[in-house]
C-alpha cells in the first residue's frame, strides 16, 4: 500500500463517522473539509511522486463514492435532501457507474493518462461540496444550485465516457 492508496483510505472512517456528527454543523464540515484534503492530497502525491497506479485510480474513486454516498444518505434520512436533490447531486456519478461496469466486465482497468479530472469534473465536484456544506449549514438548498451541480455532472461524465470509450489499448 503506497502514500496515495492509505490517504484515498481516509475517507472511509470518516465516512463511517458522518452519521455521527450530523446534527453538528461545525462538525459535520470539518468532516467534509478532511475528506477533500485526503482527496486533493492522494492525487497530488501520486503525480508528483510518480505512483500513479490503476489499482489507486479505482481505490480513490471508490472512496470517493463511498463518502458522497454516505454523506448524502445521511442528508436524506435527516430530511436535509429530497431523494430528487440527491440525485441531481450525483448525477455525474450515476451516469458513470455504467462506465465502471463497463470496466470490469472488459477487465479492462481505467487508462491512467486520460483518467484525470477535466476541469469540468472539478467543477462538478466544487458545485456538490458548496451544495452539501450549504445545506449542513442549516440552510435550504438554492434549487438553482442543485440544477447547476446535476448538469454540471452529467456534463462531466459524459466526457468521462467519450475519453474512455476513444481511448487506445
Amino acid at each position: 500500500m503506497r502514500v496515495p492508496g492509505l490517504l484515498s483510505l481516509c475517507r472511509l472512517p470518516l465516512a463511517v463517522a458522518f452519521p455521527f456528527v450530523r446534527e453538528h454543523p461545525a462538525a459535520a464540515m470539518s468532516l467534509m473539509v478532511a475528506a477533500a484534503a485526503t482527496d486533493v492530497l492522494d492525487g497530488w502525491y501520486a503525480r508528483r511522486f510518480d505512483q500513479q497506479t490503476a489499482t489507486g485510480a479505482v481505490l480513490d474513486g471508490a472512496m470517493d463514492k463511498l463518502f458522497a454516498f454516505t454523506v448524502l444518505a445521511t442528508l436524506v434520512v435527516g430530511g436535509s435532501l429530497s431523494v430528487v436533490q440527491a440525485l441531481l447531486l450525483t448525477a455525474r456519478e450515476v451516469v458513470e457507474l455504467p462506465l465502471l461496469l463497463r470496466a470490469l466486465v472488459l477487465r479492462r482497468p481505467p487508462v491512467l493518462e486520460k483518467r484525470s479530472a477535466s476541469a469540468l469534473g472539478k467543477v462538478a465536484t466544487l458545485l456538490q461540496f458548496v451544495t452539501v456544506m450549504v445545506v449542513i449549514s442549516g440552510r435550504r438548498s438554492p434549487p438553482g444550485l442543485v440544477l447547476a451541480t446535476g448538469a454540471c455532472g452529467v456534463l462531466a461524465a459524459t466526457l468521462y465516457w467519450r475519453r474512455e470509450v476513444s481511448a487506445p489499448r
